[in-house]
């Protein structure tokens, strides 16, 4: 009844790996042509900052840091 449970369970982090890795891809790959080409790679990398920069400085502020 329980032949292969392991080898089943042992399976999901690889199946987890594989979503997240096409999910990653498919998200990101309309980008790729646009970071061949300077005048829009800086403002993206600028936009990617900008984010993290407001998602950090607004975490800081929710924690009290």
């Amino acid at each position: 009844m329980f032949d292969g449970f392991w080898d089943n369970v042992f399976r999901y982090p690889r199946y987890l790996i594989t979503i997240l890795a096409g999910i990653f891809l498919n998200t990101f790959e309309p980008l790729f042509p646009l970071l061949k080409r300077p005048i829009t790679l800086i403002p993206l990398i600028g936009l990617l900052f900008g984010g993290l920069a407001f998602v950090t400085f607004t975490l800081r502020a929710m924690l009290g840091y």
